[in-house]
């Protein structure tokens, strides 16, 4: 007999007693207390610096995208931090800062001088700078025309460079590790010269670097054993929902069916996000409210219902509305192009819009709705990893505030067709990223790549997408990641739409989907 589903009322009375746990949190009432009894010495001004927030605010919207906080600090690590575990940790780093694990930095920013990668914001919290993810940690990738070339970065794409699963593996390996005690990061800090006086040694020794490793520790407890049954995520990929169960709602492994254990999918674009209003979004396309979406990622970057900063959210909301992906870069043959149109307006366009000279149309009679997986027969991974049950759990969130309580997340049977614009800067295809380029996807799925190097950021000019040459999995690579699709999740199957047509055809199409 098939075991019911909680009701409402026991999801809302565990959600309201639900621990919070998460990476490193900002001083506890320890820290005040200590401060307090050391400021008896000096006066009353050191006191006050433990006490209140602070918060740094950008002029320019994309600044504020790419280093404005959004609330997610609770779940992070302090500054000083950040800037030494490259030097206690030179096994992991190897001579790099946070690029290791494919961060990015503006260009200008020097690392070696603790300038903070691309997607962490900061806010000081009773007197310590705290840093964590906000959207652009997911939404900043990478692009060269050459292999030589600068890389040029663009917002809005997903992160083709990011291994967020290798960070987060590092950070939970190192909870228990002698070179994050006290000692060894104290005297790290003194070395690159970050000075603490003598009640921040104190408070440092004796409450955050203890409450770090605290909470790396109960992190670890929990997302570890989910993260050993998925396979590497890879770089440009995250699982969306499993660890926001596990985290979020405090729920634990044994409650999760096995075929909701491996959700992972590629980072979105995020261009064009107004015409986007009122369709099926999320990959399985379970909410249509873009704030909902919103307020839903940035839970899922650390956020919390205390901590979360609706102003910050909603400035780059508004920013991304009209952002447009840079024009296509390629210029394929403009007769192939004319003759590839009406074969695109025939197959795809109803599902996808379409193209038209350098703008992109955002009209089509299924657009932005889903199609079921029974139709569409793609890996069912991501699909089945959102639940019922994890949408029951959603719907308590802010239910207290009218504006921002959670009402449209509901369980889907498939995944939602999704605007094409900006299709060269999305590559590899398909929501897991199973397919490298777009030759690749218009061929049958038997004759997909097996195994191919993602992380890339070079074009490959005759197929649309990056460079991912084929790789055997196990062999050590000089870069990007071996992506198998014979894991679980990273099924390379379904999406079969114009693999029925000749040869030049498919050439034809290929030429027109380069000018998206």
């Amino acid at each position: 007999m098939r075991s019911q589903e909680p009701p409402v009322t026991a999801v809302q009375q565990e959600a309201r007693r639900r621990c919070w746990r998460r990476l490193p949190l900002a001083l506890l009432v320890l820290a005040v207390v200590l401060a307090g009894l050391l400021a008896l010495a000096v006066g009353v001004p050191t006191l006050w610096r433990y006490s209140g927030e602070s918060l740094r605010h950008y002029a320019d919207p994309e600044t504020h995208f790419r280093h404005g906080s959004i609330g997610s600090e609770v779940s992070g690590l302090p500054v000083r931090l950040w800037r030494v575990l490259p030097d206690l940790f030179p096994d992991v780093f190897d001579g790099q800062h946070y690029e290791a694990f494919g961060f990015l930095y503006v260009p200008g920013d020097e690392a070696s001088r603790g300038d903070l990668p691309i997607g962490v914001g900061t806010r000081e919290v009773r007197g310590v700078e705290i840093a964590w993810f906000n959207c652009a940690l997911c939404h900043v990738g990478t692009v060269r025309e050459s292999p030589d070339a600068t890389p040029r970065q663009i917002a809005g794409m997903p992160s083709n460079n990011l291994d967020l699963y290798a960070f987060i593996g590092f950070l939970l390996e190192i909870a228990d590790d002698p070179r994050l005690a006290p000692d060894s990061v104290l005297a790290a800090m003194d070395e690159q010269g970050q000075s603490l006086g003598m009640i921040e040694r104190q408070v440092w020794r004796y409450a955050v670097l203890p409450r770090v490793r605290e909470g790396l520790l109960e992190t670890r407890a929990t997302l570890a054993p989910l993260l050993a049954e998925q396979p590497p995520w890879g770089p440009g990929r995250v699982d969306t929902f499993n660890p926001y169960k596990l985290l979020q709602f405090d729920m634990d492994m044994d409650e999760l069916a096995e075929a909701e254990r491996i959700g992972t999918s590629d980072f979105p674009a995020i261009f064009h996000q107004r015409p986007r209003q009122g369709m099926d979004l999320h990959w399985d396309g379970n909410n249509a409210s873009l704030q909902e979406r919103n307020l839903s990622a940035a839970i899922g970057a650390g956020v919390t219902e205390e901590s979360v900063d609706h102003a910050g959210i909603e400035r780059v909301a508004d920013w991304l509305l009209d952002l447009a992906p840079p024009p296509s870069p390629y210029r394929p043959d403009p007769d192939a192009v004319a003759a590839g149109k009406p074969l695109y307006m025939r197959h795809c366009a109803d599902c996808h819009g379409y193209q038209q000279g350098e703008r992109y149309v955002f009209e089509g009679g299924r657009l932005g709705q889903v199609v079921p997986n029974e139709q569409l027969g793609v890996d069912p991974a991501r699909l089945d990893s959102y639940t019922e049950t994890l949408q029951r759990y959603q719907l308590t969130l802010f239910e207290d505030d009218e504006r921002y309580r959670f009402r449209h997340f509901r369980k889907t049977d498939g995944y939602a067709n999704l605007p094409l614009d900006g299709l060269w800067l999305r590559a590899p295809y398909l929501h897991n990223g199973a397919v490298p380029t777009l030759h690749d996807l218009l061929l049958p799925p038997a004759e997909r790549p097996q195994a191919f190097v993602r992380g890339l950021d070079v074009l490959d000019e005759e197929k649309g997408g990056f460079m991912a040459p084929d790789c055997t999995p196990g062999e050590p690579l000089t870069e990007g990641f071996c992506f198998d699709t014979s894991q679980p999740g990273n099924g390379r199957q379904g999406h079969a739409y114009g693999t029925e047509l000749t040869a030049q055809e498919r050439s034809d199409l290929l030429d027109y989907l380069l000018t998206f």
